[in-house]
């Protein structure tokens, strides 16, 4: 009997969630003849964007005990820290997130060096991926910015957040002004900037705690303006010990923001008649929050983005209490200045910005000047505005189509592209962020883990019923 023809499996983005999928596909036992390519540009694949900058004071947001790489071994990135010199003292109760990113790397380094019996594995491609040709039988040929192609039976987008979008317009002219900052994770962006240079940041969330901590650390003086629609900096973590039962029974067949939050307070008020507040009440339906936004019809789904989405933000995505101790010491010591308001403008002047702030409740508009200006207001997720080769190329030929609400990719529930005719993908799929339009929370460890492990099982189960054809009709692909 002829050997059948070995199955190829492409993933694009070597960050927490592709790093994530391929430690998942290596497990799968039907996917062991599998030759596996990650394409990942940056020189160490593994932290991705997220864990990747050196900064001791970039601290993650969640405890170790959520941080496992494995959904089936949740315990196995705290006993790895516990190994680890920054335990030397004792495990850190929030690891610096150059941290977490070794880890990582350290996980997928395991298997890149350890390829199969079949002497495959998984390949490691530093480079960017530009293009990806769909082929007359269903598979991709996938192009390299270094000119390597090879065809591939499965391709999987797991290309995590991309830079802010431009905060002011029409004038985008401030973009190419030195002092403007689009990207506060770009390497060696906050390295520009002097230390008694004038500063305004641009958002109030975790990124902006992130920079103001850099600029600390870095020992700059002069006062740094932030300014932010609502004003609202993160919430700081409970205690690790607080517990309230889970109550999503009572919400599922809730269809409306309102009829959630009336739930939802209800026993928040009994959570605070037993001495919790409402931290447990949200963190207790953590596993459900997809559910809840998928019952949600379109129009409810923009309500909440509308009028909740800031305030989710900053009380589901919490600081580390030492990272919310120190932002109000820096703000009562007039370090930094919090204005409300919107960024309506941004003009060059000289080796300066200045930036009109129009108040939220006012028709007021003020003229703030810096010398830098650095974006903090969250990634771009809007896939109809993302303009790098692969996502247009992909987006033109109709094979991906972003979301109405401009939260991603429209996908099935196991994460296949809903083409511009409406079909299901059989080989092109996507994970992490992208996926936002159907969980809405989808970008922390905890679902970005259980996605990878999901998807790892359908494409196994999707290549062991290979028998000459595919049951999608897709003949496996020959590397090149």
């Amino acid at each position: 009997m002829p050997t059948p023809p070995r199955p190829v499996i492409t993933i694009v983005g070597g960050g927490f969630a592709g790093t994530a999928l391929a430690v998942q596909l290596a497990r799968q036992p039907a996917l062991k003849n599998a030759e596996i390519h990650l394409v990942e540009p940056r020189p160490v694949p593994g932290p991705g964007l997220a864990y990747t900058a050196r900064r001791p004071e970039y601290l993650l947001n969640v405890r170790p005990a959520a941080l496992s790489l494995y959904p089936d071994q949740p315990a196995h990135f705290a006993d790895w820290l516990q190994a680890q010199p920054e335990a030397a003292h004792g495990a850190p109760d929030f690891a610096a997130r150059a941290t977490y990113g070794r880890y990582l790397n350290q996980e997928l380094s395991t298997l890149l060096a350890a390829p199969t019996a079949a002497g495959h594995g998984i390949r490691w491609h530093n480079a960017t991926a530009e293009a990806a040709e769909k082929q007359s039988g269903g598979s991709y040929r996938v192009q390299l910015s270094t000119g390597e192609t090879w065809a591939t039976d499965y391709l999987v987008l797991a290309l995590g957040n991309f830079a802010p979008p431009p905060p002011a317009g029409p004038d985008l002219a401030y973009l190419a002004h030195p002092g403007y900052h689009p990207d506060p994770w770009a390497a060696g962006s906050l390295r520009r900037i002097g230390p008694d240079e004038s500063v305004l940041l641009i958002g109030s969330g975790l990124t902006a705690v992130d920079v103001l901590l850099a600029l600390r650390h870095d020992g700059h003086r002069a006062p740094v303006a932030v300014v932010a629609r609502h004003g609202r900096w993160p919430a700081a973590h409970g205690p690790a010990t607080a517990h309230y039962p889970n109550f999503y029974a009572e919400l599922a067949a809730e269809t409306t923001v309102a009829g959630v939050l009336h739930i939802f307070n209800q026993h928040r008020r009994a959570a605070a008649a037993q001495g919790l507040d409402w931290r447990p009440v949200l963190d207790c339906l953590r596993p459900d929050l997809g559910r809840i936004w998928a019952n949600w019809p379109l129009a409810e789904q923009r309500r909440f983005l509308r009028h909740l989405s800031s305030l989710w933000a900053v009380t589901r995505h919490r600081s580390p209490p030492e990272n919310a101790a120190a932002i109000a010491a820096l703000t009562a010591s007039g370090w930094v200045q919090l204005h409300i308001g919107r960024v309506r403008e941004i003009e060059g002047e000289g080796d300066e910005l200045r930036v009109r702030v129009k108040a939220c409740t006012e028709a007021i508009n003020a003229w703030h000047t810096a010398q830098h200006v650095v974006c903090c207001t969250g990634p771009l997720l809007d896939y109809s505005r993302i303009a790098t080769p692969l996502v247009q190329g992909l987006r033109d030929a109709g094979h991906l189509v972003p979301d109405p609400l401009g939260l991603g990719i429209l996908t099935d529930a196991h994460g296949a592209l809903l083409g511009a005719d409406g079909r299901v993908s059989a080989t092109l799929f996507t994970l992490g962020a992208s996926r936002r339009p159907a969980y809405f929370e989808s970008t922390a460890v905890p679902e970005l883990r259980q996605q990878a492990a999901v998807l790892a099982q359908e494409l196994a189960q999707r290549v062991a019923q290979w028998s000459g054809e595919s049951p999608e009709g897709v003949r496996p692909a020959t590397a090149v």
